[in-house]
Formats: structure tokens, sequence, C-alpha cells
């Protein structure tokens, strides 16, 4: 005798295995924390951690982002173009306008980045060009205005005032002002996705992109939204960026797109689509960022960073498709009695 598979069932068999990665991947956080820590005890001070939650900010914004692309089976290569033209647009805009304050910076980085991302998500959602080939073309795209708008010039440090700076210097109960700005991200698209219909519409469309079509969601809508939200995190991630760093260049996070899926990956989101969590993403992140910040202090060389990430990559995805097919089975288990 069969009998149909319980969605409550799916979803207890996919909050245990998400639970197990997610916990998986904070041993894994404090046993290389503590082996660090061994070689060179200033890694476990507090100090040491706060800066590693400061260079991570932009990274765990912009991993929302990608996320939700992701989840939705796409992938979004013109984040770190949209990130370093946001970025070229603010450092200008403050170099010539000191008196604008950082919130006002903040919001126009989303907005402008948000238009950025909607014109991607409309040439994949309308002009259905596939992902890859939309965002490739976009990144060079993106690139070439930020060279063309600075004149191939940066914008330095002493050119911004220190109001726009104070976004990642400045303290507040002993923690940067960055670090507070990704807490909002992060509640904020925790409840998105878990708690909006919205939100669960683009693990949907993830999942079963036809399925979601039958059923009456809008997937070109759920497609184009979730490019102008990793748009508009990017431009945030962008106004980020260059306030942590002080300095516009039009270079600014070349090649930092496959940092942002390392920390996707790692943070158990699948690249096939419909599997990805909020949490994950925000673990995935702290890792990476603890990599990139141990390896000078074990005195490994930083070119080691790049094979690591890709070592990453490819070790986190064998495991996404470990706990896929256990998911699978777990579900043809309970079909039969």
């Amino acid at each position: 005798m069969t009998r149909e598979p319980s969605k409550v069932g799916k979803g207890v068999v996919f909050f245990k295995l998400r639970g197990f990665r997610e916990l998986g991947i904070i041993v894994f956080i404090i046993i290389i924390s503590v082996l660090i820590g061994v070689r060179n005890p200033r890694f476990l001070t507090w100090s040491n951690f706060h800066d590693i939650l400061i260079d991570t900010a932009a990274l765990s914004v912009l991993s929302v982002g990608m996320m939700l692309v992701l989840v939705t089976g796409g992938i979004d290569l013109s984040m770190e173009s949209v990130l370093a033209l946001t970025g070229m647009v603010a450092g200008m805009m403050v170099k010539q306008n000191p008196q604008l304050s950082p919130l006002f910076m903040l919001i126009l980085g989303l907005l402008l980045g948000g238009l950025l991302g909607s014109i991607t998500g409309l040439i994949v959602a309308k002009g259905r060009v596939v992902p890859i080939i939309a965002t490739l073309s976009m990144m060079y795209i993106y690139r070439g205005i930020t060279f063309i708008i600075s004149g191939g010039k940066w914008i330095n440090a002493y050119e911004m005032p220190d109001s726009f700076k104070g976004i990642a210097t400045e303290r507040f109960l002993g923690l940067s002002k960055l670090i507070y700005i990704v807490l909002v991200v992060y509640v904020v698209f925790y409840y998105f996705v878990n708690y909006t219909h919205t939100g669960r519409k683009i693990y949907a469309v993830g999942s079963n992109v036809e399925a979601a079509r039958v059923i009456g969601i809008n997937t070109e809508f759920i497609t184009w939204l979730v490019y102008a939200i990793s748009g508009a995190l990017s431009g945030l991630a962008g106004v980020m960026w260059v306030a942590r760093y002080a300095s516009a260049q039009n270079d600014t996070a070349s090649g930092f797109v496959m940092t942002i899926v390392a920390a996707c990956v790692l943070g158990g989101v699948s690249i096939t689509g419909g599997v990805g969590t909020v949490s994950g993403v925000l673990l995935g992140s702290i890792t990476v960022g603890i990599i990139n910040n141990a390896l000078p202090m074990i005195r490994v060389s930083p070119f080691w960073k790049m094979a690591l990430q890709g070592l990453i990559i490819l070790v986190a995805a064998i495991v996404n498709i470990a706990i896929a097919r256990n998911m699978e089975k777990s579900q043809l288990k309970r079909r039969t009695i």
C-alpha cells in the first residue's frame, strides 16, 4: 500500500537536514578558530573577531542577494560591478557635497543598485536571456560605466568627509555601524523569505518553475524581483565598501563574485535552485571571513585564498548533493508503509 508524501513530513526532513548543515558550519567555525588560535592567540581576541565582522559586512549583505537569485535557479555575476558603480557614485557625491548624510547615501545606494538590478532582471525575465549570459554582459557594462563616469580616477580617503567614513569607523554600544546594517538586512530578509507569500513563491519558482506557473505564480515577476533585490543589496554593499576602505576605485571588488558564490554554497544554498537559508549564508560569509583573516596570521600566502575558495565551493557542493539525496531517500521511504 502506498500513500502520498506528507507535506509536513517533507518539511520536517528539510528542517532537520538544514539544522544539521548549519550546526556543522558552526562546529567547523569553532574548530578552525581554536586551531588558528593555537598558532596565533591574537586571532581569538574580541578585537580581531570584530574586525572579521566588519571586513565581511559587505560580503554578508551581498550573499543574501545572491542567495535569492540562486534559489530561483539563476545567478547574478553583475553584483560586483553594481557594487563598484554605486560605490563610485557615492564617493563622487560625498566629495562634491560633504554635507550629505550617511543615511541618505545608504538609501541612495539601495535605490541606484535596485534600478541597475531591475534592468538586469528585465533582461532575464522578459528577454528570456540565460542568467549567466545576461549578468555577465551587465557586469561588463556596469564596470565600463564606472570607468566612464569617473574618468579613470579614484576617490581617496582625504576627499571623503569623516561623517561618511563614520559608517564604518563609528561605533554604537561597542559595535561598528556596519554590523548593525548587516543585522537589519538579515532580520528583514529572514522575515521576508520565511513569513511572506512572496518569499515562499521564490522557493516555489526555484523548486519547479513550471509547477509554480501552473498554480498561478507570476514567475516573470518573481525572477525580476530577485534580481532587483540583488541589485539593491549590491548598491548598499557598495556604499558600505567605500566607507569601510575609504576609497572608491574603478576596479573595486573585481572578481569578488566568486567569493559571494563561495559564501552562499558554503552556507547550504543549492546552485540548482530551491534550497537556501538566510541564516546559512550568514554562517557561510563568516566562515569565508575567518579563512581570509586567518591566512596572514598563520603565515600562509594570500595567493592560496583563491585555491581555498575553489576547494570550499567544491566540497560544499558535494555536501549539498549528499543532503539532497538524503532528502529524496527520506521522502521515498515515507511513500511506502
